[in-house]
């Protein structure tokens, strides 16, 4: 009894010692080299005018490479230039209504008016005399009844005219209302915002590439008429230039942010490029049907961007890739 007590004590230790040695093994063990496998994703964007027009020219074909800045296309840019004078000259009548708001009445206005309350102020006082003669016959038999109103009729007719007059006369002195002036201000304003808007347009009728690229399709020919947003190229950009991969959960932590890795393609195994991993996945996804690693196809992955630094021709959109770290771990 007591020797299989201590036959089953010195198993335990055995396998105690083994398993101790073995976690330490493991632990100490170097990792092998963390291989990834993904895609070059390169940026494209589809371009047009934002105006509508009949094309006049256009400076390149697919496959050519385009400058940052570079005109792709023109439109007939005639229509807009004329829009544009018409503005230009509704902004230079809305100035001018201003300018006389704020001026007020021409001094020969204000004398013409003057003028008036000197003529209705002497017809007023021819009507007031020829009402006071009539209101001393009235009631002797030497006028008519009918006379006399005549008379007061036409000195109350006066003496309104004389108070238009008057009227008009202090407002041409004081001008034109503060109301009339915020008014003329007002459509100024708007006349210039057509006027911008009529020189964004025209400078709409010239396409220029927003950055360097290759122009992956030319979907019009010069005199074609296209609405306005219709794509006429689609570019494929020089920058940035990423890489889509993929990696499992027990090696998410050797691929951080910031992490340097090396990039190769099938086609040039031997030439790496430099890259930085710029963001990793926060949620897991099914591996791809296009990552060629059969031991992911099966459980799920975090999908991460890896910046190339060091971008040139021979990276392509779609291209099967090999994402390496650069410390070599």
């Amino acid at each position: 009894m007591e020797k299989s007590k201590r036959i089953l004590i010195t198993v335990a230790v055995i396998v105690a010692a083994a398993g101790a040695a073995w976690g330490v093994w493991t632990a100490t063990r170097p990792q092998a080299p963390l291989l990834l496998y993904g895609n070059v994703d390169i940026r494209q964007v589809s371009l047009g005018f934002r105006v509508a027009g009949r094309v006049q020219s256009l400076a390149f074909d697919e496959g050519d490479n385009v400058p940052a800045g570079a005109a792709l296309a023109r439109l007939d840019d005639e229509p807009y230039r004329h829009a544009l004078a018409e503005a230009a000259a509704n902004v230079a009548a809305q100035k001018a209504k201003v300018a006389q708001m704020e001026a007020g009445y021409r001094p020969e206005e204000v004398a013409q008016t003057a003028a008036a309350v000197a003529q209705r102020q002497a017809a007023l006082t021819d009507a007031e005399a020829a009402l006071t003669r009539q209101a001393a016959l009235r009631g002797t038999g030497a006028t008519a009844e009918r006379t006399y109103d005549d008379a007061l009729s036409a000195r109350d007719q006066a003496r309104a005219q004389w108070a238009a007059a008057q009227a008009q006369y202090a407002q041409y002195r004081r001008g034109y209302r503060q109301e009339d002036r915020d008014a003329a201000k007002a459509a100024l304003a708007q006349a210039e915002a057509a006027l911008a808007g009529a020189r964004l347009q025209l400078s709409d009728t010239v396409l220029k590439a927003p950055q360097g690229g290759v122009v992956m399709t030319r979907a019009a020919e010069a005199g074609a008429i296209l609405p306005a947003g219709a794509t006429l190229f689609t570019l494929s950009l020089n920058a940035p230039v990423w890489v889509r991969a993929y990696v499992s959960e027990p090696d998410l932590g050797r691929v951080a942010p910031g992490t340097k890795v090396w990039v190769a393609t099938d086609g040039r195994p031997d030439q790496s490029y430099h890259g930085v991993v710029g963001y990793v996945s926060p949620s897991a996804e099914s591996t791809p049907e296009n990552v060629e690693t059969p031991d992911l196809r099966t459980g799920l992955v975090y999908r991460l961007r890896v910046v190339v630094s060091n971008p040139d021709s021979g990276l392509r959109q779609g291209m099967p890739v090999t994402v390496r770290l650069a410390n070599g771990q």
